[in-house]
């Protein structure tokens, strides 16, 4: 059985906007959401910058116990779902809750309590760690909350693939639902990252950009680009088999109609020069949802404002595009949230669906000099409208992961 899966809810908490709508508003506009660190002292680091969350204020949805006792990786997340779980309308007390399932992950989990638990340990002994360190940091218990939330009773799980983590959640949950696992599955990512653990060792590895300038940090396709910036929040859509979603006349946003995912088995933290494993990602999801390249008319790309990642992003596109790959709009939300690690593939997604339903491509910002490896139409500065009709997003991450997801514009 091939069931066709349609979305019908979404929620966002990003550096650019605490709600979807307020994050498509932001998008459109080409919203910077880097500034200078707050959350600790940066006196004694070298990069300063990242994309923080701005007046956010979970206790609207959370109750002050469990704002104490979730670590804010599983606070994003849940926030996140309860956004996308109203705005899908679903009747929860109507619902099979055995075909209601959770795929949410994160790329690193608790960060923030595995440093402050190991400082504890330091500092005061074994006996001052909290009993709630494990649950409060493993990576899985975002997607736990979220179902004991709303009593989802289906398969729950968590894949963990770094900065591809969310997109192959979201695509695995799409193939639960076309092969009749589940009716109805809450998928995304979520991330907590921007602590001094966090910023000091993607600082080590060379991963961030040191600008001090926030219009000249996150950069992606820029020949000046250094390094990607942090960011923080979560994406969570609502996956529904088009049936049931038909069944209780639900708004429908997108469809989503193919998925990839391969590795390039090459190295830990950077992708393949040749680009082949993003090239064959690329083939398989175009395959997956029986579409040609010409009928691509949007693509929301990784464009981590790294290096090596643009350039090989962009080959892989001319690789399997063609001469075609110069007429697509392509677009990096991280330009203006930073990148999310494990929660990006949920908010970019969230992005490449607002993009086809409005028809319109926001802009990659911040964009001022030209790279000849990376010539082609990334539209910089200044978002366009554009009939759109199929659109990909594409996530790549350490350890070689390359994860696609394919959408088509829904219309009745």
């Amino acid at each position: 059985m091939n069931r066709r899966i349609v979305i019908t809810g979404m929620g966002a908490l990003t550096p650019i906007g605490n709600n979807v709508k307020s994050f498509w508003r932001a998008l459109k506009i080409g919203k910077n959401g880097i500034n200078n660190i707050t959350k600790f002292d940066i006196s004694n680091y070298s990069v300063k910058l990242a994309a923080e969350l701005k007046d956010f204020d979970d206790s609207k949805n959370l109750s002050q116990n469990e704002i104490k006792r979730l670590d804010p990786v599983s606070r994003y997340a849940l926030n996140a779902s309860i956004e996308a779980i109203k705005d899908s309308g679903l009747n929860m007390d109507s619902i099979d809750k055995y075909r209601l399932g959770v795929i949410v992950s994160s790329g690193i989990g608790g960060l923030s309590t595995i440093q402050n638990q190991v400082g504890y340990l330091h500092n005061f002994g074994p006996r001052k760690v909290s009993p709630l360190f494990i649950p409060m940091s493993i990576v899985n218990m975002a997607a736990a909350n979220i179902a004991i939330k709303f009593q989802a009773k289906g398969m729950c799980t968590s894949i963990v693939t770094a900065c591809s983590t969310a997109t192959n959640c979201i695509g695995e949950a799409a193939r639960a639902i076309r092969h009749n696992y589940a009716d109805v599955i809450i998928s995304g990512g979520s991330e907590a990252s921007i602590t001094e653990i966090g910023i000091a060792g993607f600082t080590s590895n060379r991963a961030l950009s040191r600008s001090n300038d926030p219009n000249r940090a996150s950069i992606p396709f820029d020949k000046e680009r250094n390094g990607f910036v942090m960011g923080e929040g979560s994406g969570i859509l609502v996956l529904e088999s088009l049936e049931h979603a038909l069944a209780r006349n639900a708004n429908i946003y997108a469809e989503l109609v193919g998925y990839a995912s391969t590795c390039d088995a090459y190295h830990i933290t950077s992708p393949i020069p040749s680009g082949e494993g993003a090239v064959k990602a690329l083939l398989s999801v175009l395959l997956d949802a029986n579409i040609k390249p010409h009928d691509v008319s949007y693509i929301n790309a990784h464009g981590t404002s790294t290096p090596l990642n643009d350039s090989v992003e962009t080959k892989a596109i001319k690789e399997v595009f063609a001469s075609y790959a110069y007429d697509i709009p392509i677009s990096s939300t991280k330009s203006m949230t930073g990148h999310l690690l494990g929660g990006a593939g949920a908010i970019e997604a969230i992005a490449t669906i607002l993009s086809l339903k409005n028809d319109f491509v926001h802009p990659t910002i911040n964009y001022q000099v030209f790279d000849h490896n990376c010539d082609l139409n990334y539209v910089p500065n200044i978002g366009i409208n554009k009939k759109l009709t199929y659109a990909l997003s594409n996530s790549m991450g350490f350890g070689g992961h390359n994860a696609i997801i394919a959408f088509k514009k829904w219309e009745d």
